[in-house]
Order: C-alpha cells, then structure tokens, then sequence
C-alpha cells in the first residue's frame, strides 16, 4: 500500500524544502570555494615563483661608505691595492717597499712592514700574481726579485673577530736572482703554485729573462729549498709596457701601448717560443690597461677611449688555438686607468681619467652599472674577494670605499636565451653546465638546451602515444562490443595508476639495454607490424562470407593479438642476420660511420616508448568518453540515411567528439612535457641539442629534481632553477590555455550536430 506523501504546505514539507535549500546552498558555496580554493593555490604557486626568481633581475647597485686619505701616501706612489676577505682591512703597497695596512672603514692604519729588501737596492719594477695568491715581487736594479705575500691570521678572543695582517715570504726572504749580469728589472711578471713558481722579467737594456723557481719543502721543517733556473728568451722586448703570465705558467705575454701582444708559450722555460703576435685594438687608439680575467684564459684590454675588450685563444681550422675577440665593453670615452677582476666570478671592474667606476660581466656581456667617483681621475682599483667590496684611489691620493650589492651579475637574457661564446669553446654555443667539469669552470647556465630537451621528449612521447591512443578509443568505443569493452577500458584506465618511477626503471634497466642489443629488430617492428596488420585485415576481408561471419566485427582486435605476438617473435629472431646484412654486423657503428649518427643507449625512442605508455592512458580514456558520449540518435540518424559507418565515423561521430578528443590530446602533452620520473632514469640527463631520436636530452622537470638538492639557497644557480620551473609552469599554462580556447571553439561549432 502506497504511503500518502505530506501536503505541500504542510510542517514536514517545509523543512524539506528547507533542509533541501540549506543542502543546495552549501553544496554551491563548497563547489565555489573549492573551485577558487584550485585558482589561488595555483596563483600562489605562480607568486613564489615571481618571488624566487625576481631578485636575478635586479640592477647591481653600489654606496659609498668612506673617503679619507691614501695611507703612508706621502712620499710614495701606490703600486698594489688589495682586500682580505671579510673587507675589514686591506694593504697598500708602494713604490719604496712598504706594505700598510689600514681599516676599510675609515682608513686608520693598522701596521706597516717593510719589505726584506737588500741594503741600498732601488726597487725598479712591481707586480702581482693571480689576485688569490696574495703574492706580490718586487724587481731591483740589481736584477734580483723579491717574493712576499700579504696575509692575515683571523682570531676570536672572547667571541670577538680579530684580524691579524702580517707579510710572509714563500720563497724566502733572499732575493731572487733573475739575471745573473745584475741588471735592473724594468717589467716583471710572476706566478706561484704549490711545488713551482715562475718570474718572467725584461732588463733595462731589453732582454726578456725567464726564470723557473723549483720548489721543495723539508719534512723535518717548514723551511722551502729552491731551485733556480734563468733562460733568455729574446733581447727584443723593450718595446713592450705590459707583461703577463698565466697561473699555470703556460703562456707569457707582453704587450705594447699600441695594442701589439705577442703570447709565448713557456710551458717548457729551456724551450719557450713565440705563438703569435695580435693587435688588440680595433680602431686608433692606446693600451692604458692590460689584465687576466678570472681565471686566467682570456685577457681584458684597456684603452684610451674608454673601451674594454675580451680576448681568449680559440682553435682555428688547423686546430691551433689563437687569440680571437669576442665582446667589448664601454665604461666612458675618457682612458681606462685600472681594471680588477672578481676573484670568483667573470665579473670585472674599471675606472677611467673621469674618475668613473663601472661594473661589468664577460659571460653575460652586459654593463652592470657606471657611477662618478670623483671630479678628478681614478687610478686604482681594487675588488674583495667576495665581490661585495671595492676602494677606488684618485689622483688627489683619496681612496674611496665602496660597499658593491651585485648578487646575480651572470643573469641576462643573453646568458640564458642566447648563445654565448664561454672561454675555451670554438664558437658561441646554447650549454647548461652548472658543475664543475674542468679547470676553466665557469657556470654556465642557459635554459635553451633544457626547454628544447623538454619539447622533444614530449614530441617523441606523444608520436607515440596519440596515434595508438586515439585509434585505440575510436575502435573501442565505436567497434568494439559491450563485453569486450568492459574489459579492455578499465585494463587501460588502470595503467594511469601506475607509478612512472616504475616505467621508468623498467626503462632505463631494461628497455634501453634491450633496444641497444635489438635496434635492427625494433627499427623492423616499427615497420612490419602496421603492415601485418593491415595486410591481416585485408585477407580477412576477402575470406569467404561464412567464415569472417562466424567472428562479431566487435571481437575482430582480440584475432589480432596472436599476430602481434607473431611478429614481434619474427622481427626479434631475424636481429642479427638483419643487423649483418643490412648494418655490417654493427647498427651503432653504422649508423655513425654512414650518417654521421651516434647512438646513445638511453635516448629518445626508449623515452618515446616509456613515457608514451605513461600518457596513453590518459589520451586513450577521455577520447573513449568524448566518442562514446556522442549522442545515439547522430549515429543512428546518418545510418539511417545511408551512410556508412565509416562515413558516419568521420563525418560526425569524430567532428562531434572532437573538443574532448583535442583536449585528451592537450592533457597528454600537458602530462608529458612535466613527466619527471621517466625521463630522469631513460634519458642519461645530457643537455644537448640534437633532435636525433638516437640522443637524449634532459629535460626542464629533471633537472630541477637533480640539481635542486645539491643547489645553495639563494644562489644563482638556485634561482635559475626556479626560473626553469617558471618557465615550466608558463609552458604548460600557456599550451593548456590554447586548448581551451581550440576546445570550445569546437564545442561552439559542432554543437548544433
């Protein structure tokens, strides 16, 4: 018997409506809420990203914090200016041989030592070895040399940093003899390592002196043996203002106030010999500056119009490394008078006759600031170690100190857009390199070869993925029949479960050593199986009505499944004689000696088969929906008027189902470009850029996962990182963004269907 419902206006349907009111109510402003909760945690993804990554674009700055009078200035001329590392203290060489130590802060002077010279010996010549070092010689007019280093003892007495700056001798405190005849040292150039040192030195009448310091330190003591030998490398070199000579003590050069540089090679001193001979200057001009920059490799040139130029060896077609330009600099048009390089970084700083102070960064190529110092001209400068400060003295003997806010100088768009020509490469090139992989260790930071690793792993993916995917679903839910359908779909839906560090191990432990053994074989599967299985479907075709009839259309993929597993067998036992036939026994070898292809194990097709299994399921199961929610009465309705399925397939079934047939495919993109896993343990994470399919590549998402964990806080290195993230998010923001937009211009066209 039928229970009588309440009337309408009675108290139980009131709070019923009521109740029901309140349930509406809460279940629209949850679905709200959850909705805007989605769109704010993706813009506050978006803002830290901003946060993180915002500090490498801001402009470097500078303040300054002292002037007061150049120390001990009165009756010398200062030679060297330099800084210990926290920037509390620095040192003033001058021309008599004395080393002042003085406060950063307001030029108080600390101690000063004068250098153990000879008796009545006239310093005739300065100079200073790779900044790191602290070391410094000075040369006498008796031709000898003397070594010393500046350094400081750093203590804590109750809790308190204190610095203590005291001068030692590396090599002794004996003079060195350079030149046996006791000529003056007019130039002078030194270097000195932990069992070698070299003087390079030119004698007031021209000779070019060489002279090669072998090292040995007692084990019963500290004391240093040396050993001394001299060579004459020419009697020519009087024409010659500037001389250096690198830190590996390989290559020597001097250069003349009208830009001429001759380099030697002095790797062997009994057999050091000229190079080659290079003009510096690209227009009329004088050398006024002349210095290593970091590292070393390539040399900084001053001149007279405010210019400075980059130079470092490059190979030339006959493989000999030649001194070539590569970028120039412009702090003013007044003279260059002094430049420093940082300690650690490609960075360098200049000042002018203007007294102008500019900032710069080789690797980046872009002027970091310029600032007027002082009304009268700058004639030296100085960089800490840390790059945080520098003192500018001026022709009036004024030092000024200035605190440098110069964080992230190797960030431009240049640096991470472009290519840029890095020290020791032959030309300029797209590289991310942010380890240490040689001596001449520069980071190199550009996002091109990792975006572009990105696209291709996700091009190789989806190749694979899209055609299997969506005909996969068109036969599956247009084809194929209820019950084999109810198995096939969840089997598929259920690989999106699995996890893609799996696919991935299984790929880059199993598949890519399988591929490496049978390349023939699945280059041929690639190859035979479409045929097979067109070629199966056809003689299908023509086989007698009454057996092809036996078999429903919607059960004809599972006859094909033993044909697959036939062919796959076939093309796997035909490798080898396939692989001598046609490959010369060695498909690898092959294909570099035949087209200049080399083949890397973990490379792009073990990616493409890897991660299109992972995308697969995603294409395949929202293309099936979108198809198999194609309303009954279109089909019907076009098999009613005569055409054929297959016509009615790709007149409208597909144009009905095509916005969510193109957003399976967007999603799949979306999924493969951010896939992490697979491509980190299938690709061997080498940044290059080759579009082979033999290559591999890495990707924006791996590498953030490997170089974050070993990256420091705050460093550029870290900030790029979250840079490439940036870009990561904008990519797939951006690509999901045009798919929408496709998606409903496609739903609003074919909606009247």
């Amino acid at each position: 018997m039928a229970t009588a419902l309440p009337p309408v206006d009675s108290p139980a349907s009131q709070r019923h409506r009521k109740m029901r009111r309140v349930k509406d109510l809460l279940a629209k402003y949850m679905i709200g809420v959850g909705g805007l909760g989605v769109i704010a945690a993706v813009a506050l993804i978006f803002f830290y990203l901003v946060y993180v990554v915002f500090p490498l674009f801001l402009s470097g700055s500078l303040e300054v914090e002292a002037r007061y009078p150049s120390p001990a200035a009165a009756d010398s001329e200062t030679m060297l200016l330099a800084m210990e590392e926290q920037a509390e203290i620095a040192v003033r060489f001058d021309d008599r041989g004395r080393a002042t130590f003085f406060s950063t802060a307001d030029g108080r002077i600390i101690d000063g030592v004068a250098a153990a010279l000879p008796p009545g010996a006239v310093i005739t010549s300065f100079s200073a070895a790779d900044p790191a070092s602290r070391i410094v010689a000075y040369g006498l007019d008796d031709g000898s040399a003397v070594v010393l280093r500046h350094n400081y003892k750093v203590s804590y007495p109750n809790n308190i940093r204190t610095i203590t700056p005291f001068i030692d001798y590396p090599l002794g405190q004996e003079p060195i003899v350079v030149d046996e005849q006791a000529r003056p040292l007019s130039q002078l150039a030194i270097q000195n390592a932990e069992d070698q040192a070299m003087i390079s030195a030119v004698t007031a009448d021209g000779e070019l002196l060489l002279t090669d310091i072998q090292k040995e330190v007692s084990f019963l003591s500290d004391a240093v043996e040396i050993e001394v030998e001299t060579t004459s490398i020419t009697s020519a070199a009087a024409k010659f203002r500037f001389m250096l000579l690198d830190k590996m003590m390989d290559v020597l050069y001097l250069a003349t106030p009208r830009g001429e540089v001759t380099a030697y090679d002095v790797n062997d001193p009994g057999a050091a010999e000229a190079l080659e001979t290079v003009n510096l200057l690209q227009r009329p001009a004088e050398l006024t500056s002349f210095e290593f920059l970091t590292g070393d490799i390539s040399i900084l040139a001053g001149d007279s119009q405010g210019n400075v130029s980059q130079w470092f060896p490059v190979k030339n077609a006959d493989g000999m490394p030649r001194l070539t330009h590569i970028r120039d600099f412009k702090l003013a048009t007044a003279a260059i008078t002094s430049l420093a390089t940082e300690h650690a970084r490609k960075g360098f700083l200049a000042v002018d006759r203007a007294g102008r102070l500019g900032i710069f960064h080789s690797t980046a190529d872009q002027t970091i600031l310029t600032e007027q110092l002082s009304d009268v001209a700058a004639q030296q400068v100085t960089i800490g170690p840390r790059a945080n400060a520098a003192i500018v003295e001026n022709a009036e003997d004024q030092l000024i100190f200035v605190r440098l806010h110069n964080e992230h100088p190797e960030v431009s768009w240049s640096s991470l857009w472009g290519k840029v020509w890095y020290e020791s490469y032959d030309e300029p090139a797209y590289v991310w390199q942010s380890s240490s992989a040689s001596s001449d260790f520069e980071p190199k930071l550009s996002l091109v070869p990792i975006s572009f690793g990105t696209i291709k792993a996700a091009f190789y993916a989806m190749l694979f993925a899209i055609p299997l995917a969506i005909f996969g679903a068109i036969y599956t839910a247009y084809f194929m029949t209820p019950k084999m359908r109810s198995m096939v779909k969840p089997t598929i839906e259920i690989m999106e479960a699995l996890p893609t560090v799996i696919l991935g191990f299984l790929a880059g432990l199993w598949l890519a050593p399988l591929m490496e053994e049978y390349l023939p074989a699945m280059l041929a599967l690639l190859l035979l199986l479409p045929l097979a299985v067109v070629g199966a479907s056809y003689a299908w075709h023509k086989l007698p009505p009454r057996i092809h009839n036996r078999v429903s259309d919607g059960w004809l993929a599972a006859l094909l499944i033993p044909l697959i597993l036939l062919v796959s067998w076939l093309c796997f036992a035909i490798n080898h004689p396939l692989e001598a036939w046609l490959f010369g026994g060695d498909t690898q070898l092959w294909l570099d000696r035949e087209l200049g292809v080399s083949f890397d194990q973990r490379n792009s097709l073990v990616v493409g088969i890897a991660m299109g299994f992972a995308v697969i399921p995603t294409i395949f199961s929202i293309t099936e929906d979108a198809i198999f929610g194609v309303p009954r009465h279109l089909t019907n309705g076009s098999l009613a008027l005569g055409a054929t399925p297959w016509q009615t397939l790709t007149r409208v079934v597909i144009l009905t189902a095509s916005p969510g047939i193109f957003s399976a495919v967007m999603i799949g993109f979306g999924r493969a470009v951010g896939e992490t896993m697979i491509v980190l343990m299938a690709t061997g994470n080498t940044p290059v850029m080759d579009f082979s399919i033999f290559q591999g590549m890495r990707t924006l998402s791996a590498n953030i996962a490997v170089e974050m964990p070993e990256s420091e806080v705050d460093s550029t290195h870290y900030r790029v990182l979250f840079l490439a993230a940036l870009v990561l998010f904008m990519f797939t923001f951006f690509f999901n963004t045009i798919a929408e937009v496709v998606r409903q211009r496609l739903r609003k066209k074919y909606s009247s269907l």
